[in-house]
């Protein structure tokens, strides 16, 4: 109606309205942990659609923002080792290859670069990768993952991280707390 004001409940004092305020509320009822809206909110907002998200070109810029030189095709290679994973890797209520879970990586990444100056950029996605997505997973994704990483990463050995301490540490506390520490536990 372009009304400057209106009056609200009965209200003496009118409330003015700015044309360039909106409120959105998004939904994404599928989604963990989401329920749909009532019929009586949902009736006060219009519907519209959404488009999906282009992941391989958020990757991208994000990637140049951070400093990244080829981050074309490592933007391709992270959304890549997602989609594959999401196809091949066991189902958990945990795993989130979507946005969140490529977020993860980015930030991961652009982390490391500031750290790894000097490392190829292969290496420094392929550290993201692994530092984000391997402690997530179970025992059996584990060796799937190392081969998806691999068939998109071919040549690229990561060294083991330095985790002695961290691992004497679970070994410890494990022993006090009577819990077996196998080497999928730890």
């Amino acid at each position: 109606m372009k009304k400057s004001s209106f009056h609200f409940d009965g209200e003496e004092d009118p409330i003015k309205l700015l044309l360039t305020c909106a409120i959105n509320i998004t939904m994404n009822p599928g989604y963990a942990g989401r329920s749909e809206l009532p019929d009586n909110l949902k009736s006060l907002f219009r519907p519209c659609a959404m488009m999906v998200p282009e992941y391989p070109l958020i990757a991208e810029i994000y990637l140049y923002s951070v400093g990244y030189e080829d981050a074309r095709a490592l933007s391709k290679k992270i959304t890549t080792s997602l989609r594959l994973s999401s196809e091949q890797l066991s189902s958990q209520f945990h795993y989130d290859f979507g946005m969140r879970g490529l977020k993860a990586i980015l930030t991961a990444a652009g982390q490391l670069k500031r750290v790894m100056l000097s490392v190829k950029e292969d290496f420094v996605i392929m550290r993201a990768l692994m530092d984000v997505n391997i402690p997530k997973f179970t025992a059996n994704d584990i060796p799937l993952f190392y081969g998806i990483t691999g068939d998109l990463f071919p040549g690229i050995k990561l060294p083991d991280p330095d985790t002695a301490a961290l691992v004497n540490s679970i070994k410890l506390i494990c022993e006090k707390l009577n819990l077996v520490s196998s080497d999928s536990f730890i």
